[in-house]
C-alpha cells in the first residue's frame, strides 16, 4: 500500500516537473525540470521494481540515471556555447 502511495507522489512531482519544463520562462528552468523529470523517473523505476518484486530492475533505474546525467551535461553545454560572449574591463 506505501509503494502506490510513494508511486503517485512521485507521478505528481513528474507532471509538475513536465508543466515547469513545458512553460518555464529561461531555458535553464526547463533543463532543470527536464533533469528532476529524469530524476523522479529513475524513483519511479526503483519504487516500480519494490512493488512487482524485481529488484534486478534496479539496473535499468541506474542505467537511466547515468544517460540522465550525461544528457543534461551535453544539453548544458550546447547552450553554454551558444550563450553570447561578454568582455569583461581589465583591471587597471
Amino acid at each position: 500500500m506505501i509503494f502506490v502511495v510513494v508511486a503517485a507522489a512521485i507521478a505528481v512531482t513528474m507532471a509538475l516537473a513536465l508543466a515547469r519544463a513545458i512553460l518555464g520562462p529561461s531555458h535553464y528552468d526547463r533543463i532543470l525540470a527536464v533533469n528532476m523529470f529524469g530524476t523522479k523517473t529513475v524513483l519511479l523505476l526503483a519504487v516500480m521494481a519494490f512493488m512487482m518484486g524485481r529488484p534486478d530492475f534496479l539496473d535499468l533505474a541506474l542505467a537511466y540515471a547515468l544517460i540522465n546525467f550525461i544528457g543534461i551535461l551535453a544539453v548544458l553545454e550546447f547552450f553554454r556555447d551558444k550563450a553570447p560572449k561578454v568582455e569583461r574591463p581589465k583591471d587597471v
